[in-house]
């Protein structure tokens, strides 16, 4: 009896000296501190957009206790605006905040995860990234370039751009220089205009000058924050080429796996507030900044004509149908949106579209 007591107090003892061990490391792991830079395509705190990777640092910030502070850079300070995607895989940044379309030089198919001309509206976006295995196929696109990618804001429906010169048929888009990136600029190519890419730093500038003819860029709030209505004639919608335009948070895949688990949930979870926070802002202050355009500024707005839409919708399918044979996973991105959009039509058809006609009576 005396043996088996000792034998227990033993096992007692020994598993007592265990426990201070673990939530040592546990503790120490708690204690570890990082400090991350992020790097931007906007200009440092432009409105909106530029406004996202800073409230990203904030909640992360906040929501880690300190632990893991992410400082950002806006477009030239650290890198230049289309360097961001090169300096994240590369380590030189932890994170960075852009566009998936600037950087369909590395591959074709990173215009999918921005926006498809025709296609998914933001509401239809998130929820495909989400809950549709668009997420899963965006990572295993950037893994090859040790990048994770988050969805990180959405500007909804956007404008079709500023134009110095009427459009009225297709004629019209024939030798036309714009800015336009993506798979947009690849319709506009299509349809005898001449696509440029440049960040939205050089726009104003560009289209003073004549570089360019025509930009697109956000819509109302952003667009007046730029100034663009006293450098163009016309203002032209609907978005036809981002109907629900998805920016993206990139983080290092090497940088990201040195985190505990924590953080890494603080990561994403601060990443979806974002994605949803941009949406809400400028669905807030859209119009307001439209009104001002209009009644202060006496900005001409038009809609392209119904035929120019149609050719534009019919060059985008045969856009859409070539990118699907660039690669085997743009085959699979793209077969991926397509049944997403069905869907989503489907249903949208008797809830949100038949609720905006039903309003609009």
């Amino acid at each position: 009896m005396r043996i088996g007591i000792i034998a227990l107090l033993s096992l007692f003892i020994l598993g007592c000296g265990e426990k201070p061990a673990e939530t040592s490391a546990v503790a120490a792991e708690k204690q570890q501190n990082f400090k991350w830079k992020l790097v931007t395509t906007w200009p440092k705190n432009y409105p909106g957009l530029g406004s996202a990777p800073e409230n990203f640092a904030k909640k992360v910030e906040a929501m880690s206790g300190g632990r893991l502070q992410v400082k950002v850079f806006g477009a030239g300070q650290l890198v230049p605006a289309f360097e961001v995607f090169d300096a994240v895989s590369q380590g030189t940044a932890q994170m960075g905040h852009g566009a998936s379309y600037y950087w369909t030089g590395k591959s074709k198919a990173t215009g999918f995860f921005t926006a498809v001309p025709f296609g998914l509206n933001a509401q239809e976006m998130n929820g495909w990234l989400h809950y549709g295995g668009g997420l899963e196929l965006w990572r295993e696109l950037y893994d090859q370039f040790n990048l994770i990618p988050f969805a990180g804001g959405s500007t909804g429906v956007q404008m079709a751009g500023w134009f110095n010169r009427e459009i009225n048929s297709m004629e019209d888009i024939k030798g036309l220089k714009m800015r336009i990136p993506g798979l947009g600029g690849d319709v506009i190519t299509r349809a005898g205009g001449i696509s440029v890419t440049m960040p939205g730093g050089e726009l104003y500038t560009s289209m003073q000058t004549g570089v360019i003819d025509a930009t697109e860029w956000v819509g109302p709030y952003n667009d007046l924050a730029f100034g663009f209505h006293q450098v163009a004639k016309y203002y032209y919608y609907p978005g036809w080429h981002e109907p629900g335009p998805i920016l993206e948070l990139i983080v290092n895949k090497d940088a990201y796996a040195t985190l505990p688990a924590d953080l890494k949930a603080i990561v994403e979870t601060a990443a979806r507030a974002v994605n949803q926070d941009m949406l809400d802002e400028y669905t807030a202050r859209n119009n307001t900044a439209l009104v001002e355009l209009v009644e202060t500024h006496g900005v001409d707005v038009r809609k392209l004509p119904d035929e120019v839409i149609a050719e534009l919708s019919r060059l985008s399918d045969e856009v859409l149908a070539e990118l699907a044979t660039d690669s085997e996973i743009a085959q699979r991105i793209a077969e991926s949106v397509a049944a997403f959009k069905q869907q989503a039509m489907a249903y949208h058809g008797i809830s949100e579209e038949a609720y905006y006609n039903a309003r609009n009576q």
